[in-house]
């Protein structure tokens, strides 16, 4: 990375300033019996509907402006574009904290603001995109579509290399706001896959059941998933064990702490829990896995405090990687379900699925990739009837990208 000094000083103290970003295009196909995207409120389960073209997968900047040796402030900003839906927009925004090493290693971190929750072993490159494949895989993407933490993050690690150890801990704890509809959109289109990412200003299309001209009624034609309604705080727990340079493994646990019956101009607050664990492991030298599983509920109440939607949900992945001069292959394995537990008539939740995904990356340069990929789904969700489709249905995607990443 390059740092630039930028051109102003105060009190002889000057900011360092640097940018990195990623600039993705693709071409793709979807097969998928002509229907749309879940993002235009349909229940394809890809960010493209039906058909071919081409489009921006992503245009991404992360501006990072450092203040000394320990504190830091960061933007990052995203641009997505393709036929029916395009926009740009803020994804996140935080200051950082960074303490120097004792002398035995330990370290506390911190970071308040806008941003991701630890969750993802997959999006771990340039403005949460994935080095790896063309699509986040569903548990991930659901990530990316309806969380975001408003708030603050505190994180103490134990740095192995200090006690001359390989191993290194760290436990985070996050305070935020802002994300009591969380979990409306995965009741309604259930787990889909794509490599869009909610922006901070966006509000996403509810699917169209016919509960919706009866006890949800009064819901908003699309969900604002960044909302405080309540002003109480959620609570994100997370800790963490590295082992050299071959194994990571993160488990936690995620509680909006959202009020029950609370609902503002259609929206409603979301009670959203869930388990999180995630494994990444280099058995070899060309060969690793990651893996991560999810389980959890949400659930919505009405202002008499009935419970409307309620829904238990689980997700679990594993990709394995091989990676050789200037080739690398991913083949990621999943499976999903949402349990619809409640009894309303016209909004059945069900959804039970399984989906496969392998990718090729080939290096061009340090900064540079061309991607392919495909995609294959086939789930089972009874709602789709409620717009004459195929209860039952496999869906397939193919792609092929090309990858920028750039500094300065």
């Amino acid at each position: 990375m390059c740092p630039l000094l930028v051109g102003w000083h105060v009190n002889s103290f000057a900011f360092d300033a640097s940018l990195k970003g990623i600039i993705d295009v693709r071409a793709f196909h979807v097969a998928s019996d002509d229907a749309k995207s879940y993002l235009a409120g349909d229940y394809g389960k890809y960010r493209y509907d039906s058909g071919s073209g081409i489009a921006l997968g992503q245009l991404g900047a992360h501006i990072d402006l450092e203040l000394n040796s320990k504190w830091s402030a960061s933007v990052v900003a995203n641009a997505f574009a393709n036929k029916g839906n395009s926009a740009i927009g803020i994804t996140e925004g935080y200051i950082n904290y960074k303490g120097l090493p004792s002398s035995n290693g330990w370290r506390v971190k911190s970071k308040i603001g806008v941003f991701y929750p630890t969750i993802s072993f997959e999006n771990v490159a340039t403005a949460w995109s994935t080095p790896y494949t063309l699509t986040s895989s569903s548990l991930n993407n659901w990530v990316g579509e309806e969380l975001r933490n408003t708030g603050v993050n505190l994180s103490l690690e134990k740095l192995g290399k200090f006690s001359g150890s390989k191993h290194s801990f760290s436990a985070d704890v996050s305070l935020f706001q802002n994300n009591d509809p969380a979990g409306a959109m995965l009741a309604w289109h259930g787990w889909t896959i794509g490599s869009r990412q909610t922006l901070l200003h966006e509000k996403l299309i509810v699917q169209d059941f016919p509960a919706r001209e009866g006890k949800l009624k009064f819901q908003a034609a699309e969900s604002d998933p960044f909302l405080e309604l309540d002003n109480r705080f959620g609570l994100h727990l997370s800790a963490n064990w590295k082992y050299d340079n071959k194994l990571k493994f993160n488990i936690g646990f995620y509680d909006n702490f959202a009020e029950e019956g609370l609902v503002e101009n259609g929206q409603y607050t979301w009670t959203t829990e869930f388990f999180h664990s995630a494994l990444k492991y280099r058995f070899t030298k060309e060969w690793e896995v990651i893996a991560q599983v999810m389980a959890g509920n949400t659930y919505m109440t009405s202002p008499y405090k009935e419970r409307v939607v309620d829904n238990d949900f689980d997700n679990a992945f594993i990709m394995l990687r091989h990676f050789w001069s200037v080739h690398h292959i991913a083949a990621r394995f999943e499976h999903f379900n949402v349990d619809d537990l409640d009894g309303l008539w016209g909004d059945n939740n069900d959804e039970q699925g399984n989906a496969f995904s392998l990718a090729y990356r080939y290096k061009l340069s340090k900064q540079s990739f061309i991607l392919t990929e495909f995609n294959y789904i086939d789930s089972h969700r009874p709602s789709r009837w409620y717009l004459n489709q195929a209860i039952d249905k496999k869906e397939t995607q193919y792609q092929i990208g090309y990858r920028y990443y750039f500094k300065h």
